[in-house]
C-alpha cells in the first residue's frame, strides 16, 4: 500500500531553556545552558545537586490553582506545551472529526513524584494509610494522554508510549505510522517529564549516571569533552501537532516541515550500558534511512543522543562514523543536551523540536561547554562546539536512546509540496 504522507503543523514546549518554541529556539541559537542547582528538595545529602530545570515558571499562569493539586508535573507540563501545540496548529478553527485526532503521548518516569511524595508521608505517618483519592491518577504513566485527550475531545487512538529516555521518539514514530497507515488525520504527540524527586535522583546518582560538578552547573553537562562525568537531569515537555498532508492542506494549516521516517531498535545487550560495537545504533539510523527513502548524504544534521557520560558519547559517535562514512565529516552534529540538560522521557519531542527549528532558522545549534578535546573521538567531525553556526538544514535526523537497550531515530525533512 502507498502510505499517506505526514506533516508536521503545530509546536509547543516547555522547557529548561524557555517555557515556548521561539524562546527555546531563540536561546539554544545563543547557547544559553539551562544549568542550575535543585530547588525542589532539600540536596545537602546528596551528591548531585543539580539540574536543569524550568527557568521563570509558575504553574499557576497556566493551570487553574484548584486543578494543579489533581495533576503531577509530568501532567501539567503536557497540558501546557499540548496547548502551545494544538493552538499553534490553529486546528480548532477549522472543521474536523475527533474521532480521527489522536494523542499519542511518552513519559519515562510518570507521576513518580506524586508516588514518592505519598510514601514518604505514610511512612513518617502512624501506619493509617490517608491518601488523596487523585493518588492513581496522579501517578499512572498513561494519565497526560487522557488529560490531553479530554481537553479537546480529540477521540482517536490515545495512548501512551514508555520506553526509558528513547520514549518521546518513539511516540513521534508511533504517530507517523497511525497517520501513514490512515488510522488517524491528526495525531497529537510528543512526551513530559518531571524527574527530580528523591528517588530519581538518588537512584541515578547511585548509578554514577549523574554528573557532580556541583560548582559549576551551568557548565556541568559535557557531551564529547574528555572531562565530562555524567549527564544532567532534565524537566520539561514537547509537544508536535502531526497530520497527514492532505488534510493540513484542505483547511490552509501551516506546515513546519514533512515527517520523512524512523526507525526503532534494540540492543539486546544490557541494562544500562550501550553495546560496546554499536549495533542497535547503526540498526536503527540505516533502518530511518531506508524507511525516509533517503541515503547518508541527504541528511545535513544530526542531533545526537549525547548525554555527556563517558561510554555512551563515544559509542554514539562510532555508529554515526559507520553509518556515514566519509560524509560524517560533511554533515554537522550537535548535542542539544548540553544546554537543556537529559529530559529523560521528553528528550526526544524536545530535540525534534530542535532539529525543526534548525530546519526553520537556518543554523546548528551549538554542543557547549566544550573545553578539553577527548583523544577517542574522531577530530574530524564537526560537533559545533561552543557556538551555533549559520547552514541550511533540509533533512535533520535526531537520535534518542534509553535503558534497556530502546533506540529510536526520526528524520524531519523540509516540506515541498
Amino acid at each position: 500500500m502507498e502510505f499517506k504522507r505526514v506533516v508536521v503543523t503545530g509546536l509547543g514546549a516547555l522547557t529548561p531553556l524557555g517555557n515556548s518554541v521561539p524562546e527555546f529556539w531563540d536561546n539554544l541559537e545563543k547557547g544559553v545552558s539551562g544549568g542550575s542547582m535543585i530547588p525542589y528538595f532539600d540536596t545537602t545529602k546528596f551528591k548531585t545537586k543539580i539540574g536543569c530545570v524550568l527557568h521563570n515558571f509558575d504553574v499557576t499562569r497556566y493551570i487553574e490553582k484548584k486543578e494543579v493539586r489533581k495533576l503531577d508535573p509530568y501532567s501539567q507540563y503536557a497540558l501546557i506545551a499540548g496547548d502551545e501545540a494544538v493552538k499553534d496548529s490553529k486546528l480548532l478553527e477549522s472543521q474536523f472529526d475527533p474521532t480521527r485526532v489522536g494523542v499519542i503521548w511518552a513519559t519515562g518516569v510518570g507521576g513518580i513524584d506524586s508516588y514518592a511524595k505519598a510514601m514518604m508521608e505514610f511512612c513518617a505517618g502512624d501506619g493509617t494509610p490517608r491518601f488523596s483519592p487523585f493518588l492513581i491518577p496522579l501517578i499512572i504513566p498513561d494519565l497526560a494522554a487522557g488529560h490531553l485527550s479530554i481537553k479537546w475531545g480529540f477521540r482517536g487512538p490515545n495512548y501512551t508510549v514508555v520506553a526509558a529516555c528513547a520514549s518521546s521518539t518513539n511516540s513521534l514514530i508511533d504517530a507517523l505510522t497511525y497517520l501513514r497507515l490512515g488510522k488517524a488525520e491528526v495525531v497529537l504527540t510528543g512526551g513530559s517529564e518531571f524527574p527530580f524527586c528523591i528517588p530519581a535522583v538518588g537512584g541515578f546518582s547511585s548509578m554514577k549516571a549523574l554528573s557532580e560538578r556541583n560548582d559549576s552547573p551551568e557548565t556541568a553537562s559535557r557531551p564529547y569533552d574528555k572531562d565530562r562525568d555524567g549527564f544532567v537531569m532534565g524537566e520539561g515537555s514537547g509537544a508536535l501537532v502531526f497530520e497527514e498532508l492532505e488534510h493540513a492542506k484542505a483547511r490552509g494549516a501551516k506546515i513546519y516541515c514533512e515527517v520523512a521516517g524512523g526507525g526503532m531498535s534494540g540492543d539486546a545487550y544490557h541494562i544500562s550500558a550501550p553495546h560496546p560495537e554499536g549495533i542497535g545504533v547503526i540498526q536503527v539510523m540505516n533502518e530511518s534511512l531506508r524507511d525516509a527513502g533517503l541515503k547518508a548524504e541527504d541528511i545535513d544534521y544530526i542531533n545526537t543522543h549525547g548525554t555527556s557520560t563517558p561510554l555512551g558519547d563515544v559509542a554514539e559517535l562510532k555508529a554515526i562514523s559507520k553509518v556515514f562514512g566519509e560524509h560524517a565529516h560533511k554533515l554537522s552534529i550537535s548535542s542539544t543536551k548540553s544546554m537543556t540538560g537529559h529530559m529523560l522521557g521528553a528528550a526526544g519531542a524536545g530535540e525534534a523540536i530542535a532539529c525543526i527549528g534548525a530546519m526553520q532558522r537556518g543554523f546548528i545549534p551549538p554542543t557547549i561547554n566544550h573545553f578539553t578535546d577527548d583523544p577517542e573521538i574522531d577530530p574530524k567531525l564537526d560537533l559545533t562546539f561552543n557556538q551555533a553556526k549559520k547552514k541550511e538544514v533540509k533533512v535533520a535526523m535526531s537520535n534518542t536512546f534509553g535503558f534497556g537497550g530502546h533506540n529510536s531515530t526520526i528524520i524531519f525533512k523540509k516540506y515541498e509540496g
